[in-house]
């Protein structure tokens, strides 16, 4: 059985959106782990504020049917991929980790658990010993390292 972290999020109507996830991800899996929810600004382009949170569940799906149920779960939300990096999103959701495992073709660990504070703090908030699987430092480590004071969050409730 792995420990699976999702980030959620979403800046076209994300209230509604983040709810959908939540409500979508409760059907398939049990027992969800759910961080606090944050605001913060788009990166990378000029749109609406995003609202982010991580969660997790220990599950025996495989990582690919994982993966594919969260594509299935953007789809259903109305999200169309496009090739922009970043851009409005319906909805987002990434798996950041699955258990300890290094799954190349699914971005496994996810890049940005240490890049955005987005990312890192609600895995921070709902995983605090947590160690990434690639540098070994805990979530606690990795968000008191962090230095981009650019992003800024704000806790809100949905």
């Amino acid at each position: 059985m792995a420990r699976i972290y999702i980030s959620i999020g979403s800046n076209i109507e994300p209230e509604k959106q983040l709810r959908f996830a939540l409500s979508s991800l409760h059907h398939y899996f049990d027992q969800l782990i759910e961080s606090p929810v944050y605001r913060s600004k788009a990166i990378g382009f000029d749109g609406p504020d995003f609202l982010n949170m991580v969660v997790s569940f220990d599950s025996d799906t495989p990582a690919e049917q994982v993966h594919d149920k969260l594509i299935s779960i953007e789809r259903e939300s109305g999200r169309l991929k496009t090739d922009k990096q970043f851009a409005s999103r319906t909805l987002d959701l990434d798996m950041l980790l699955y258990g300890n495992e290094m799954i190349d073709a699914l971005h496994i660990p996810r890049e940005e658990i240490d890049r955005y504070a987005f990312v890192l703090k609600p895995l921070y908030d709902i995983a605090p010993d947590l160690r990434h699987p690639v540098s070994n430092k805990s979530m606690t480590e990795l968000w008191q390292d962090f230095t981009d004071d650019d992003q800024v969050l704000s806790e809100v409730s949905l």
